[in-house]
């Protein structure tokens, strides 16, 4: 059976510092969460960032941190530094692709200094994934942060078998066409033998950009490019199921329901669970709550909010603007619908 060597942003476990020891925990988001699981009986490695910056770190450290994630994690790191963090992952990645991507053009940043760190980074994850790809491994990159990186291995290992995944949306032609860089990432993604996405709506734009970008000619999905056949085609992503569902066999399960079940004390209750992005409609559902609460009084003191908000992205400015405005208006909601035994967020 092939290896998988599956290369993203991220790795399935985080690394944090906490004075002369290290701490590992599982990274939070869609991807980790959802790929993570196809790979716990499958001979894999995972090459991606550990989540902390290089700065400060000494040899022994970094050898240290690279034993343990592959003996452990079966992960290979790779190492960014504050100022790639800043401008690849904060800027270009985040500040440009991910507001153009998701519908905010408004938000979005175009510097050419962003465009070459994030170049430079794709080539860094390029020389780690050569570094330990062997014949018939099967190479799987993933997302918007890595666009560049299937060009950029089949240009050095041109038998390679490539795939590529994008776990957001793929905007149409009117959106994507603004990047000034949008063909050499048409081209990065043209890397790959396989593109995938969640939406036909997402293939659509994609090849429509090809099209028109590259005057690459596609049917069904096939991508005639130079000399070689792409396929683009949707793959939605699931989720574990057999974890979900023997979840409720287990005792820390039905403890917590147990706990949740004092919490709500007989009201309803309405769970929001998110990153914080500013393109969850968090502040929305907030607003919209509060019209609620507003308009039918009779619902006072029998139904609550429990708004659970990941930290996520915390450096993006969009974002510490949005927990600025979270904060805000749950305090504005408690502030002016609580009572002595109700509170209508628990946030």
């Amino acid at each position: 059976m092939a290896r998988v060597i599956l290369v993203s942003n991220r790795l399935s476990v985080s690394v944090q510092k906490r004075e002369s020891r290290f701490e590992y925990q599982p990274s939070i988001g869609g991807l980790a969460t959802g790929v993570g699981s196809l790979f716990r009986e499958n001979e894999r490695l995972w090459i991606g960032w550990p989540g902390l910056s290089s700065a400060g770190l000494s040899a022994e450290e970094v050898s240290s941190l690279r034993e343990t994630l592959l003996s452990r994690h079966q992960a290979i790191p790779v190492f960014l530094s504050d100022d790639e963090i800043e401008r690849y992952y904060h800027g270009f990645c985040n500040d440009t692709l991910w507001p153009l991507f998701l519908y905010f053009p408004d938000y979005a940043r175009y510097e050419q200094s962003l465009w070459e760190t994030y170049r430079q980074v794709n080539e860094k994850f390029c020389a780690a994934t050569l570094e330990v790809a062997q014949s018939g491994d099967v190479i799987w990159v993933h997302d918007y942060q890595l666009m560049l990186l299937p060009g950029l291995l089949r240009a050095r290992r041109p038998e390679s078998l490539i795939g590529f995944f994008l776990h957001i949306p793929f905007p149409s032609f009117e959106l994507f066409r603004l990047l000034p860089w949008r063909k050499q990432l048409l081209e990065g993604m043209l890397g790959a033998d396989l593109v995938g996405f969640h939406t036909y709506d997402y293939v659509s734009h994609f090849v429509t950009c090809v099209r028109r970008l590259l005057a690459a000619e596609h049917s069904f999905g096939q991508i005639h490019y130079g000399n070689r056949l792409i396929k683009a085609d949707v793959f939605p992503m699931g989720i574990d199921y057999e974890r979900y569902a023997k979840a409720l066999r287990r005792y820390e399960v039905h403890k917590e329901l147990r706990g949740l079940a004092r919490l709500a004390d007989g009201r309803k209750t309405l769970l929001s669970v998110d990153r914080l992005d500013y393109t969850k409609g968090i502040t929305q559902r907030l607003q919209a709550f509060k019209l609620f609460l507003e308009k039918y009084p009779e619902y006072r003191q029998k139904v609550k909010l429990v708004l659970i908000v990941a930290p996520s992205r915390t450096g993006v400015e969009k974002n510490q603007e949005l927990l600025r405005e979270v904060n805000i208006l749950v305090s504005s909601i408690n502030g002016t619908y609580s009572t002595v035994d109700w509170v209508p967020v628990l946030y």
